[in-house]
This record gives structure tokens, sequence and C-alpha cells, in this order.
């Protein structure tokens, strides 16, 4: 039997082109809708400045459902190939792909018995996502096998820290993250909130930081809180349009915790239709999240 597989992944997890490439990363578009249009997050998408550029101008984003059937017209054709898949799927406490990803799996392992389709749900968002499925690829290069990966996934997923911080807070209101309250008080006052993933995969606040460069810099301090011994060759950082304030966070990392290797990439229309521009946000691998 073959042992060819395919890592998949989801828009959601904000990789950079290059990486995909380089590493023939699968990747299942997600859908958003701007301005009474609808589009994929990824290939057939606005170009990222030009989404943003709409949100701030007032018009509202939102995501779509992924159905099952989006799922069995991206994986049938590899399956028939003779490819089992390994699919690191966005966190199933912010997005109910997973759960349209088992009903594929469930269908297609009945049309092709022989293959294998393993799902891992991530519990995780953006590069967060992003970096693991980059670790999981780098293994498969190595040439791990599909159960060796998917069992590294299994074990490392609490592992991944996310930490991020917003510039305009009426998004995560939006999203029910905060109460109108807090959204006003914060927009007056200039208090930026401070949000991890949580070991269920949600958006939970861990602090209130007054001002932007202090919020940046408080993204560093919860990051080196939940690291603990682990030895980081790589971590990664997203952005809603704000490059500038990326790289701020980029030199504290090196600066700070002698981590020099970095992804930077775009937070994608899938997270920033609910973060918003401004977003910042920090990745890597701890002790605990």
């Amino acid at each position: 039997m073959s042992n060819k597989y395919i890592i998949f992944t989801d828009t959601g997890s904000d990789l950079p082109g290059n990486i995909i490439s380089e590493f023939e990363i699968g990747m299942l578009q997600l859908k958003y809708n701007i301005g009474g249009e609808s589009y994929t997050a990824g290939l057939g998408g606005l170009p990222i400045n030009k989404f943003y550029q709409k949100m701030r101008n007032g018009e509202v984003s939102t995501t779509s459902q992924v159905v099952p059937d989006d799922v069995t017209t991206a994986f049938e054709p590899l399956l028939e190939q003779g490819s089992d898949i390994l699919y690191i799927v966005f966190s199933s406490g912010l997005s109910g792909t997973y759960n349209s990803v088992c009903v594929a799996r469930d269908i297609l392992l009945e049309k092709f018995p022989e293959r294998k389709i393993i799902i891992v749900d991530s519990l995780a968002a953006s590069l967060g996502q992003g970096l693991f499925v980059y670790k999981a690829a780098c293994m498969k290069n190595e040439g791990k096998s599909i159960e060796e990966v998917a069992e590294w996934c299994e074990s490392n997923k609490l592992n991944v820290i996310h930490t991020f911080t917003v510039e305009d807070l009426i998004y995560l209101y939006r999203g029910g993250r905060v109460s109108r309250t807090t959204q006003i008080a914060g927009t007056i006052l200039g208090i930026k909130p401070v949000l991890h993933v949580d070991d269920e995969g949600h958006l939970i606040p861990i602090a209130k930081i007054r001002g932007r460069k202090q919020s940046l810099t408080a993204l560093v301090d919860e990051a080196e809180k939940r690291l603990g011994d682990v030895k980081n060759a790589i971590f990664a950082i997203s952005h809603g349009d704000c490059i500038n304030d990326a790289e701020y966070v980029r030199d504290l990392v090196r600066t700070r915790l002698g981590i020099n290797d970095c992804i930077i990439s775009h937070v994608g229309p899938v997270i920033g239709s609910h973060s918003g521009p401004g977003t910042v946000a920090l990745f890597m691998m701890g002790d605990h999240r």
C-alpha cells in the first residue's frame, strides 16, 4: 500500500504562499462576504490591502460556513491519485469547518476504503495554525509517516502559544468577544485588550493594556510566560495590514527571546473579518498555552 500523503489545511491558517508552494500543502479555500460580494480567501479573493481598506471605510465582512461538499471536491482528486490526507484544521472552537471535514471524511472513506484521511483539530487559528502546519510539513519532508506526524500533532497542539491584540474593539464587539460597555470605554480610554487562544480553541481576554505600543510589548510578555524551557527555532507573526507594528514585535522577540527566524504574514479575511485592521498576533511553541 502506498504511503504517499498530502498535508492539507485551510485559509484560516494564514500561511504565506511561498511556504504553501515549497511544501506542497493542500489548501481549502474558506469564504467571506464584504460589500455585498462573496469571495474566497486566497486565490480569487480581494487583494488583502483592499479588503482592509473596505473595513476601514466601514464595510462589514462576514464569513461563510464550509459545507461537506466543499471538502469532498477538494479531497476526491487526491484520493483517486492514491494519496492519503492529513488535514490540520482551523480550531473547532472558532469555526464549524472541523465538523464539515469530519462529515466529508466519513463519506469519502466509504468510497475509498483503502485510503487514510486523518483529521487533527488544531485548536489554533491564523499563523498559530499555520506555524503548526509548517512544523508538520517539515516532519513530512524528513520522511515521517502520516501516522507519526499525526501523533506529533495531537501530542503538541496545546503547546502552540497565541497572543494577540487589536487596534479597534468594534470588531470584537460585533463578534460577541467583548461587551458594548468594554468597547466604548476601551475606545475612549485607549485600552487595548490582549487575548489568547485557550486549550478549547476559544478566544479569551487575558489583559487590558493602555496604549498601542504597550499592548504590542505585552504580546511578548505574555508569550514569554508560556514559553517555559522550550527552545524555538522559529516564531510567527500575523498582522491586519500594519506591517510596521508586526516588525516592532518581531524585533522585540529577537532581542528579548533570542529567536531569529520569523514567518510574517497578513491576517487573512477569515480571521480579519472578526479582528479587524490593526490586529497583531504572535505565535510560537511553549510548554503551555
